[in-house]
């Protein structure tokens, strides 16, 4: 059992095939707590310009263009199957106001000084370089945007990192201090119980 859910978490990071089908329908489904809960904590203004890193299956990119009327939502994640799935869901805005991409945290493709808020669901935990992803954060982020990582694992020995290949959970003031040393200002520790929380820091 625990090596049949081994394979189905680790489509966590990198969903393929018809088990990371089926990852992308659950994590649409299960984030939206914390998604919606994360969301509430930023003042998201009309005509942003977001991009959500390792958007999955595209739910948070919806959630995201509803809480901005003239918004234009990005999107980009490593697997090709969540890029498949997330326009499939979000085809009625897609390439109008809602644009996805193939592509890592780690060298995004989008232009300095972009964007007004990036997000990171439940994703930091596979980011390959926490300092260089940090890094092309604060790059593109305009003056005064916003960075809100959310995740839902926040203790260091969590079980998931033995479920889950490739896992490493951080808790969220370890996150905050590598916001800080990313040049983030006036960073916040959010965390509702039991284990949700919320980082959220400010290019100054």
């Amino acid at each position: 059992m625990s090596k049949i859910l081994s394979k189905l978490f680790t489509n966590c990071a990198h969903p393929k095939g018809r088990m990371g089908r089926a990852m992308l329908w659950f994590m649409n489904s299960t984030h939206a707590p914390l998604t919606n809960w994360g969301l509430d904590l930023i003042d998201i203004q009309d005509k942003w310009t977001m991009l959500d890193i390792g958007c999955g299956g595209g739910a948070t990119l919806q959630r995201l263009s509803k809480r901005s009327n003239g918004a234009q939502v990005y999107g980009i994640d490593i697997s090709e199957e969540s890029v498949k799935k997330a326009r499939k869901i979000n085809k009625d805005l897609l390439d109008k106001q809602v644009f996805v991409s193939q592509g890592s945290a780690e060298k995004l493709p989008y232009h300095d000084e972009k964007f007004d808020l990036v997000t990171a669901v439940e994703t930091v935990y596979f980011w390959p370089n926490m300092p260089s992803c940090l890094q092309e954060v604060y790059r593109v982020l305009k003056q005064g945007g916003r960075f809100a990582i959310m995740v839902e694992a926040i203790n260091s020995d969590s079980m998931w990192t033995n479920i889950v290949e490739g896992m490493t959970v951080y808790t969220p003031e370890e996150l905050q201090v590598m916001l800080n040393a990313a040049g983030f200002t006036l960073t916040k520790v959010y965390q509702k119980k039991p284990y949700y929380a919320t980082i959220i820091g400010i290019k100054p």
